[in-house]
């Protein structure tokens, strides 16, 4: 898989309110890469990761799937790359009150008809250290519990590319480098692409590639 930014730009609002989060972004990422996105905060890091990702569309300039342009696939069809092909990691755990951690991890799957789903979900949990947590509610998880189960739910279905926006923002130091290694192990054996967004410089040297973005633009 090859996601493709070209001249990319981003802008939110209107007239003299207009804001350009992304001026020019030109950025590849292919499946086996392993790049850290850093900056300060207001950069643009967040914006460039949905654009990666399909969630959003450009203001000017190109994103590409594969060589073909997103504004000619249907919404159907980018719906299936976001499901099946695409793992994303928000800074919000986005997770179901009223199911377990299992079924959370399980409900993209069940959408997919993926087999051997359960099992799937199982494993995932299991490699972030939450097999003992699968019929747990939110309610009754701490935030770092919340956020590993985030993160087992983007992992679950092995998508040719993650796509993380501070995945070890509400972990402690140990269990932030057990899921980085996660990370790593996934990117090595299985050549999954992992793109972070990151503050936190011991995250962002796990990357083979680092990026730099300010003000909008990546330098």
């Amino acid at each position: 898989m090859i996601v493709e930014l070209q001249s990319v730009c981003k802008a939110y609002g209107q007239g003299e309110a207009r804001f350009w989060a992304i001026r020019d972004a030109d950025l590849t990422i292919r499946a086996g890469d392993f790049i850290s996105i850093v900056g300060p905060s207001g950069s643009g890091k967040s914006t460039l990761l949905h654009l990666l990702g399909c969630l959003d569309k450009p203001t000017e300039g190109t994103v590409q799937i594969d060589g073909e342009p997103i504004d000619r696939l249907a919404d159907r069809q980018l719906s299936l790359i976001r499901r099946n092909r695409i793992g994303f990691v928000f800074q919000q755990y986005y997770l179901n009150e009223c199911m377990t951690a299992l079924q959370n991890v399980l409900l993209p799957l069940e959408l997919g008809k993926v087999k051997g789903r359960k099992e799937k979900a199982a494993d995932a949990l299991e490699r972030v250290g939450l097999e003992s947590k699968v019929k747990s509610y939110p309610s009754e998880l701490s935030g770092g519990e919340q956020q590993r189960c985030a993160i087992a739910r983007a992992l679950a279905n092995c998508p040719e590319i993650v796509l993380a926006d501070e995945p070890t923002g509400c972990l402690d130091t140990e269990t932030g480098g057990r899921i980085m290694d996660t990370l790593a192990d996934l990117n090595e054996q299985r050549q999954i692409g992992i793109v972070v967004v990151t503050h936190d410089e011991r995250v962002a040297a796990y990357a083979r590639e680092q990026i730099q973005v300010c003000d909008g633009r990546i330098s």
